[in-house]
């Protein structure tokens, strides 16, 4: 490989993309001089949240196809970049390191210690091995190109430092002070928005259950076609749980332009249709026909969510199957399988907040992460128009977006 001395490589961004980043450049060209910048006191902040503290480093998808229908927005590039790194490779980084993940029954993989410090502290260690000078608490004012061609980075008032190489993992671009900088380099920055958020929901039929969930439900907006599935929790607030996530990720713009205010439906059921209800009533009309309704609860639905939706549908307390009625088990089954709900508001998810929207994945070549308007400027992570859903599929695009970058700015 070719080996540049002198080189001088600016990172910015001390998360998960620019860490990887900078690892993965280090390993290929150990002469490049790396300094990483972070604005914020601490390194890696949200691996260190991520799965309530765990840290869900990757998901167990290794087929690129498939693994990129999980990303709202970026799915067409990303499907390219994971034949060059995904899951798989993640995986063998962390073992070589001495770091195994394991695989939980919904496919998200997490250290088998169920700790973020373990995945920090294999970073700060082989940040160390590889000499990168980290700038912690250092923030970046702006990027210009000079003459040159070199990149002239603004630090504070008097402090301007050059670079022959840079690469943007800035996390969310929200509040970012460089978007000024991106824009008058060339790059155009998507609309921001909110993505993996829960609803807020003030309804009586799901005010008293914070706790309570359900392993399988669908949730949708307008059309049950465009739909999404998963454990749905029940919160002080209202609704949250990866099935809400979900939906929250697919229809960000949607619901930012309604201003969290909007309809939704649920079948706390999932999968069952009308006629599956329908004929399990009817089973129970024979089999249990002189027991309650209320107090019989149906596909292993919570005791307590059984009783709320029976209670809403006007079925009394008293009343038994053999003497339910064709309009209330029809409204029963309504509130089963399709319940309409008003959502007035959200509320963010702190560990897997993410933002929708960033640089234009149009003005990037996602086989190096390289911009097409500035030659050696880079991008990695969440900065650009990319987003998953949750599950570590956030995470996958951060590994492998720094992977492609690191290994273009090794070339340099």
């Amino acid at each position: 490989m070719h080996q540049s001395l002198n080189k001088r490589v600016a990172i910015i961004g001390g998360g998960a993309a620019g860490f990887f980043t900078a690892l993965s450049l280090a390993e290929q060209n150990t002469s490049v001089a790396i300094d990483l910048f972070e604005k914020r006191k601490e390194w890696l902040s949200k691996v260190r949240v991520s799965g309530g503290g765990r840290c869900n480093v990757t998901h167990h998808c290794f087929d690129p196809k498939q693994l990129s229908e999980h990303y709202p927005r970026g799915s067409r590039e990303l499907r390219a970049a994971f034949h060059a790194w995904q899951p798989t490779d993640t995986i063998a980084w962390f073992e070589e390191r001495g770091i195994d993940l394991k695989t939980e029954v919904d496919g998200r993989m997490f250290p088998t210690t169920d700790d973020s410090q373990t995945i920090i502290d294999c970073f700060m260690s082989e940040v160390a091995q590889h000499s990168i000078q980290l700038k912690k608490g250092q923030g970046v004012e702006s990027i210009s190109v000079t003459a040159e061609g070199q990149f002239l980075l603004k630090l504070d008032e008097q402090t301007y430092e050059n670079y022959d190489a840079v690469c943007l993992a800035l996390g969310s671009m929200k509040g970012s002070s460089l978007e000024g900088s991106i824009q008058k380099l060339g790059h155009h920055i998507e609309p921001l928005a909110p993505s993996l958020f829960a609803f807020n929901v003030n309804d009586s039929r799901v005010q008293s259950l914070s706790g309570v969930s359900v392993p399988k439900a669908r949730v949708w907006l307008d059309s049950i076609k465009q739909s999404q599935m998963g454990p749905l929790l029940i919160t002080h607030r209202g609704m949250s749980g990866p099935a809400i996530l979900k939906l929250s990720a697919w229809k960000a713009r949607t619901l930012k332009d309604q201003n969290y205010h909007f309809t939704f439906y649920v079948n706390w059921l999932g999968v069952s249709t009308h006629d599956e209800v329908l004929k399990a009533f009817n089973r129970q009309r024979i089999e249990a026909g002189k027991r309650s309704v209320k107090n019989t609860p149906l596909f292993e639905l919570p005791k307590r969510l059984w009783e709320s939706l029976v209670s809403y549908a006007q079925i009394s307390n008293e009343t038994t199957w053999s003497q339910l009625s064709k309009k209330a088990e029809q409204s029963l089954i309504t509130e089963l399988i399709a319940g309409r709900y008003e959502a007035q508001g959200k509320t963010t998810n702190k560990e897997e907040f993410v933002t929708c929207g960033g640089v234009s994945r149009k003005e990037i070549d996602f086989k190096s992460m390289e911009s097409k308007c500035v030659p050696k400027l880079f991008f990695a992570g969440e900065c650009i128009d990319i987003d998953g859903i949750t599950g570590g599929f956030n995470f996958q695009a951060a590994w492998t977006t720094g992977r492609l970058a690191g290994t273009a700015m090794a070339q340099i």
